[in-house]
C-alpha cells in the first residue's frame, strides 16, 4: 500500500471508529477516467460482515475541518444503515424496491465535452426473485449545481444522487430492463432551495409517506429481510420525501398502532407483521403498475410500426 493512500485512509479512522465502524481494508484504485483513487472497505464493528464500500479522490484531504461535519454524519448514518438486512436497498414512491450498486466514485467529467460531472451506477429491481430488470444510469451535475456541494466526493453526495435516481424513476423518466445503454439521471438546481439551503425532491403529505413506510417495511423487512427490522428514520428517506426524521417516527407511530409494522428501539426500527406480509398481492401489483408506467409506450407504438418519421 502506496504512502498516499495510508495516510489517506487514516485521516478517517477516527471519524468511522466514533461511528461505530471499521476500516477493514484499503486499496489505490481509479476512477472512470483512470484518475488515482483510495478504496477503503468500511464495516460494521460489532458486525464485519456488514460492509460499504467507499472510494474517494486521492487527492482529497479529509482532514480539513470544514469537512468534517459531512463526514460524521456519512459514517453516523452509514453505522445505521448497514444494520438493516441490506443497506444497499431503497423504495421508490411509486413502490419499486431497488437495490444501488456498482457506482463509480468519485464523479469525473463529462467525456462529450458538457461541462458535467457524471457518477456512473446501477439499480436493480428487488422483489426477492429474479433481478434481472435494471437500469445503467449516469448521474450529472451541471458546474452550477457541483458548487453547492462540499466535494465532489462519495461522502457528500451519495445520498442525493440515489435520491435524484429515485425521483427520475418515479418520474416515469428511467426504464428498468434485461439489458440496454446508461440512461441519463440529470442533476440540476431544480433539486436544491438556496433559499432554505437544502434538497427538495418531493413534497408529500401524511398518507403518502405512511404508505412509504409501510412498502418499505413490507418489502425491505418482509421480503428481502427475512422479517429482520428496518431503520424507518432515514434521514436519507427524510430528504427524498420532503419531511424530517421526527415526523417519519410519527407517521411509524401511526401505522404500528394500526398493526401493520412492529416498532422497536425507541420507534426507530420497524418489522413487518402477519397483517403486512397479508397485503402481498397489493404491493405485487403496485409494483406491475409501477414498471407499466416507467415503459415508454412510444417503444411499442415504433415496434408495431405506428410512427410518423
Amino acid at each position: 500500500m502506496s504512502t498516499a493512500v495510508t495516510a489517506h485512509v487514516e485521516q478517517l479512522e477516527a471519524a468511522a471508529k466514533a461511528a461505530g465502524l471499521t476500516l477493514t481494508a484499503a486499496e489505490p484504485g481509479t476512477d472512470f477516467a483512470g484518475v488515482p483513487t483510495t478504496r477503503t472497505i468500511v464495516a460494521l464493528a460489532s458486525d464485519p460482515s456488514k460492509t460499504h464500500l467507499l472510494e474517494l479522490s486521492e487527492g482529497f484531504d479529509s482532514s480539513e475541518a470544514k469537512f468534517a461535519p459531512e463526514l460524521k454524519t456519512f459514517f453516523t448514518e452509514l453505522a445505521l444503515r448497514l444494520r438493516n438486512p441490506d443497506p444497499n436497498f431503497y423504495l421508490t414512491l411509486l413502490g419499486l424496491p431497488l437495490s444501488f450498486g456498482k457506482f463509480a466514485w468519485p464523479f469525473h467529467g463529462s467525456t462529450s465535452g458538457a461541462d458535467t460531472s457524471i457518477v456512473h451506477g446501477e439499480v436493480h429491481l428487488a422483489t426477492g426473485g429474479d433481478a434481472a430488470l435494471h437500469a445503467k444510469v449516469s448521474a450529472s451535475l451541471t458546474r452550477t449545481f457541483a458548487d453547492v456541494v462540499s466535494a465532489l466526493e462519495q461522502p457528500f453526495a451519495e445520498g442525493f444522487i440515489f435520491n435524484a435516481v429515485r425521483k427520475t424513476l418515479d418520474q416515469g423518466q428511467l426504464e428498468l430492463v434485461k439489458s440496454g445503454n446508461r440512461q441519463p439521471v440529470p442533476v440540476t438546481t431544480r433539486y436544491y432551495s438556496l433559499k432554505q439551503r437544502k434538497f427538495i425532491f418531493n413534497d408529500t403529505d401524511e398518507l403518502q409517506r405512511k404508505d412509504y413506510l409501510q412498502g418499505k417495511v413490507y418489502w425491505l423487512s418482509g421480503v428481502l429481510g427475512a422479517g429482520a427490522p428496518v431503520w424507518i428514520v432515514d434521514p436519507r428517506d427524510a430528504q427524498y420525501l420532503n419531511t424530517t426524521v421526527d415526523e417519519l417516527k410519527k407517521n411509524a407511530a401511526a401505522l404500528a398502532s394500526e398493526g401493520l409494522i412492529e416498532l422497536s428501539e425507541g420507534g426507530e426500527w420497524a418489522a413487518v407483521t402477519d397483517a403486512l406480509r397479508g397485503l402481498q398481492s397489493q404491493y405485487e401489483t403496485e409494483v406491475q403498475e409501477a414498471l407499466t408506467f416507467i415503459k415508454p409506450s412510444f417503444n411499442e407504438d415504433m415496434r408495431g410500426g405506428h410512427t410518423n418519421m
